[in-house]
């Protein structure tokens, strides 16, 4: 029994999408939580991709049915288990949620940001939305007979919104509990944490919504995100006296995002567009051309962008004095 679990394994069926030739690659992953050493095999062509190899990045809590993977700047959809073993193993409660952000809770996105980070829930997705009437009156149908009806999509359109996909266990009463009451003026005395409570304004303006159960969460993110190729509602993006600011996966990863975007609106900038990008080597190696033979560390520069999710914003300035990019400080930290 000691011999098996010094060489316990657990295996998954991974998929990754190859740009080149326009198809999913399917292979077999095998973890060994003992040195956190991975090796792959391609299944269609029944051989060896990646020898046994030490990958300390990834860890056993990242691979479940549903999870996305960065091996070596090759992003992985995670799509079954590999084997009985590891699926009786590893057979979880991890789920998906909608987590979506008024335009009334817009000026606390990066307390929100922190809000979910330090609540366990991973953020998987993440786009600034304008909704149109008609996605406005999909989103609210249930609500249709209400006296406030109207006021409601009135509201969500009145600006950006922030729709996210949470993925952790227990997601949707875990975010629903989060966010609290519906209202934030019946508000009880043992939910004072809430964001309603927190960050809303009053009736109605209640900063941030959660899906009630596991269906109701399917069915609004398919809303937002759609699975079935559509684009869903319109980016925010204004594209004019903007620039770009991207916050790289090592970053995000260790859950800087929202004490970043404290940061950029603290100091007076607009966000007038956000979204989350898995970015694969051939974009990056294009975004970062300008810097191809100029600075040594670019194949450093490429490798980390594509490592893993960023975070990529529209940054709008009016005030010709603050600089974004004298904000940010120097492309290397250790500069004085």
């Amino acid at each position: 029994m000691g011999e098996q679990s010094q060489d316990e394994r657990y295996a998954f069926i991974a998929e990754w999408y190859d740009p080149n030739a326009s198809l999913f690659r399917r292979y077999e992953l095998l973890y060994y939580p003992k040195d956190s050493s991975i090796e792959m095999y391609d299944v269609k062509n029944r051989r060896m991709f990646l020898r046994r190899t030490k990958y300390e990045s990834l860890h056993l809590e990242d691979l479940y049915v549903g999870s996305k993977v960065t091996v070596f700047s090759r992003h992985l959809t995670i799509v079954d288990y590999g084997n009985l073993y590891t699926s009786r193993k590893l057979g979880s409660r991890k789920e998906r949620t909608l987590a979506l952000i008024k335009p009334d809770g817009m000026r606390k996105i990066g307390e929100l940001f922190d809000i979910i980070i330090t609540a366990g829930l991973t953020i998987t997705k993440a786009k600034m939305m304008l909704l149109s009437r008609k996605e406005a009156a999909d989103f609210y149908a249930g609500y249709r007979a209400k006296p406030f009806y109207h006021e409601l999509l009135q509201l969500i359109m009145s600006g950006p919104i922030l729709a996210m996909e949470l993925l952790g266990d227990d997601a949707v009463s875990k975010w629903r509990a989060i966010v609290g009451p519906a209202n934030p003026a019946e508000t009880e005395s043992d939910t004072l944490d809430s964001i309603s409570e927190s960050f809303g304004l009053s009736g109605l303006k209640d900063a941030a919504h959660g899906p009630d159960s596991v269906a109701s969460a399917a069915k609004e993110l398919e809303l937002f995100f759609p699975s079935s190729g559509g684009r869903g509602p319109v980016s925010s993006a204004k594209f004019t006296n903007c620039t770009c600011c991207i916050i790289k996966p090592h970053a995000v990863n260790e859950g800087l995002a929202g004490k970043i975007i404290k940061a950029i609106l603290k100091e007076g900038f607009e966000i007038s567009a956000l979204q989350m990008f898995n970015m694969e080597r051939t974009n990056v190696e294009e975004f970062y051309e300008i810097y191809k033979g100029v600075v040594p560390e670019y194949l450093e520069m490429v490798s980390e962008l594509c490592s893993g999710p960023c975070i990529a914003m529209e940054i709008r300035q009016f005030d010709p004095s603050k600089v974004f990019r004298d904000f940010c400080g120097p492309s290397d930290p250790l500069q004085t």
